[in-house]
């Protein structure tokens, strides 16, 4: 194994609702409990909102995993929001399969904003299995990261 691979830590990228997950990530650093720092949390006014083009891009930039968290279904602030994320996570993770690329990159979680603790387990769990997996090579733009 090459130096540089022992020493890689996987960059994860969260899609979080403002309303739940956001809030939860908020609660998770305020009652003290530590997550992988590989972690970017990036807030968006819902999961729904998330265009799969987003992920893609994320993925050509040099991210490993990307995680879209919201509310749990049935409280979305916006009513149906995270239905339309989980019918696209679906076909995101179809589409990642097709090409040839892990669809366990790509993951979906509902996180209120008082589970702090499931937060940071999430966070903890999805950062083992994307370095179970390596380093994100099929939709990594090198050219970008030369």
């Amino acid at each position: 194994m090459k130096q540089e691979e022992k020493e890689w830590e996987p960059k994860i990228l969260v899609f979080a609702c403002n309303w739940c997950t956001y809030a939860g990530a908020d609660l998770t650093g305020l009652s003290r409990l530590q997550y992988p720092p590989n972690v970017r949390i990036l807030r968006v006014p819902c999961s729904g909102r998330v265009n799969p083009q987003f992920v893609i891009k994320a993925f050509q930039n040099g991210v490993d995993g990307v995680l879209v968290a919201g509310c749990h279904p049935g409280d979305c602030h916006y009513h149906t929001g995270n239905y339309f994320t989980r019918r696209r996570f679906l076909l995101m993770r179809r589409l990642m399969a097709f090409i040839g690329m892990e669809p366990e990159r790509f993951q979906n979680r509902w996180i209120s904003a008082a589970e702090a603790p499931k937060f940071k387990q999430t966070m903890t769990d999805i950062t083992e299995e994307i370095r179970a997996l390596g380093p994100n090579r099929k939709l990594r733009n090198t050219q970008w990261n030369s």
